[in-house]
């Protein structure tokens, strides 16, 4: 995970699938619940002179660029199936959930 300071107040990350975290992966869902399409995704070069493809979300204090790889997407495919999972567990009895239970992220855009 690659950090740095700018001018602006907000932490800078570049996430690779190597270092990928649960917190961040679900910070990503959230920001992107249907997936990312090319139009999501930025195009650089980083300081090898390598072209990079990420995709950009932010938080109030941090902004992320993941990148973009197989590797990445079956990660986050799993998180997301191990995510569906737990949720099924939720509300068994009645097939509900308690509002209690949720919790909600406010991303900026």
């Amino acid at each position: 995970m690659s950090v740095s300071k700018g001018s602006d107040a907000k932490r800078r990350v570049i996430v690779d699938y190597k270092n990928v975290t649960n917190e961040i992966l679900d910070l990503f869902t959230d920001r992107y619940p249907y997936g990312y399409d090319d139009g999501d995704i930025i195009r650089f070069k980083n300081a090898k002179g390598e072209m990079v493809k990420a995709v950009p979300f932010e938080t109030a204090d941090t902004k992320y660029l993941v990148k973009v790889s197989v590797q990445m997407d079956q990660q986050i495919e799993a998180f997301l199936e191990d995510d569906d999972d737990d949720n099924d567990d939720v509300g068994e009895n009645d097939g509900t959930a308690d509002m209690d239970d949720v919790e909600s992220d406010d991303l900026d855009d």
